[in-house]
């Protein structure tokens, strides 16, 4: 076995070459210090790139108040963040890059050109001005006895001294890009404090409507609490072959869960073979997973027809409809067709489906029984990770002088909209001046 490589002591190492361990690297650099971000990957940014695939949402528009509600239970610790770092300010960061930005009709704020690359390069351009040292390839392995980082290097294990760290290594999810969250053993290992990694932003798989025959959904849910057999789970083949992958458009979902926090909004989602996922279902996805987590599963409520009354919707479902088909008389009357149609034949049956009253409920709040968030690797980005409580208010870790921490790995998560990527760059920024601090530059 060949003895690990022996680096020079740099004054700050900063770990992830995402966003987040950017916005740290640009931070202490403009202050002098001598940084290198090391990265597992070949090249830096690599989830901020696949983000900008369809159009780079750097940011929302919207007030302060609003925004950092955004961020549900940890506002109180997200939001000084923002105070320094939040939309406003991402937008000029952006503009001093050469990279103009415009609000579109949702609020978000995208690129001019919409695209991630030419502003990563013009961000890259910048850091290496200042002096920042790019090491590829290096996988972090945690700390030797010393105190040195150990990293999995092209040449064998390097130790790297370093004076202080910036942890940015984003969390669970996308691990083909670099998040797999295999840190968090390590930093357990130091005392630092680390909740599990859970979907964040992530699809569902729904409970199967056709039950096994001679068993009641009530038992088939109560199943799902108790220790039988896991529940049979996703649409049927015939609703699978004919709609996985189109959009349920200008609906509504509404879900309370059993402590009385509701949702409801607007939008649009994707059914996928084995349930749902998409924009809306994004949105109320942190209030499904913990309804999962403890009762086993989450039932929401879809408006298929959010601009029609709850009256207008049984007229119309009981206006004669002479010889034409059920399917006919829906499309003509209400403009139930395709998917939406599909759903109700798969959620109420050809019998529920000849009964007014219940056709005319379930257009306005058909239930959708969720059972489980889709695999981690699928989620869009993780909650969990760092817990505040392990860090000080410069986001260094009590257990672990000179260590901070930045980015999706802390505890937090927030929906898709821009609100991502500004507080992963706002705690990197913090984390940064932290270290800046902690190195004694002014």
């Amino acid at each position: 076995m060949t003895s690990p490589l022996a680096s020079p002591p740099c004054d700050a190492a900063v770990i992830g070459g995402g966003p987040a361990g950017l916005m740290a690297a640009e931070v202490l650099a403009q202050a002098g210090v001598a940084v290198h971000v090391f990265d597992a990957m070949p090249s830096v940014g690599r989830k901020f790139l696949l983000a900008g695939k369809g159009g780079l949402n750097l940011t929302h528009s919207e007030p302060h108040a609003p925004f950092a509600a955004r961020y549900g239970a940890r506002q109180p610790q997200v939001e000084p963040l923002l105070q320094v770092f939040g939309g406003p300010e991402v937008r000029a960061w952006a503009q001093g890059l050469g990279v103009d930005t415009f609000v579109g009709t949702s609020g978000r704020v995208f690129p001019t050109d919409m695209k991630a690359a030419p502003l990563l390069r013009a961000w890259l351009q910048r850091l290496r001005a200042l002096g920042v040292q790019f090491h590829m390839r290096h996988r972090w392995l945690g700390w030797a006895e010393g105190g040195a980082l150990r990293f999995a290097a092209p040449g064998g294990e390097a130790l790297v001294p370093a004076r202080a760290v910036v942890l940015a290594l984003g969390g669970g999810s996308w691990a083909r890009l670099g998040s797999d969250g295999a840190w968090v053993p390590l930093l357990r290992e130091r005392g630092i404090a680390v909740a599990p990694l859970v979907p964040a932003n992530c699809g569902f798989d729904v409970l199967r409507h056709d039950a096994p025959a001679g068993e009641t959904r009530r038992a088939f849910l109560q199943e799902l609490i108790g220790r039988g057999p896991a529940p049979a789970t996703g649409w049927t083949s015939h609703f699978t072959e004919r709609f996985a992958g189109q959009p349920f458009k200008t609906v509504a979902l509404d879900f309370t869960d059993s402590q009385g926090r509701a949702f409801h909004r607007r939008g649009e989602f994707v059914a996928t073979a084995t349930g749902v996922e998409g924009s809306l279902v994004y949105a109320a996805s942190h209030l499904l997973r913990d309804e999962i987590e403890a009762h086993g599963h989450a039932t929401f409520h879809l408006d298929l027809l959010p601009d029609h009354t709850p009256e207008r919707v049984l007229a119309e479902v009981r206006h004669p409809r002479g010889a034409r088909s059920l399917s006919s008389h829906l499309k003509g009357r209400l403009g139930l067709d395709g998917i939406k149609a599909g759903i109700l034949y798969e959620q109420l049956g050809k019998g529920g489906m000849h009964d007014p009253a219940a056709l005319a409920r379930a257009i306005k709040a058909l239930p959708v029984t969720v059972v489980a968030a889709r695999p981690i690797d699928e989620a869009i980005s993780t909650a969990g990770g760092v817990a505040f409580e392990a860090l000080d208010d410069h986001l260094m870790a009590t257990t672990a002088p000179g260590v901070f921490c930045a980015g999706e790995m802390l505890d937090w998560e927030a929906p898709t909209g821009g609100y991502l990527l500004t507080a992963s760059m706002a705690s990197g920024r913090a984390a940064g001046e932290g270290a800046r601090k902690w190195l004694g530059r002014a």
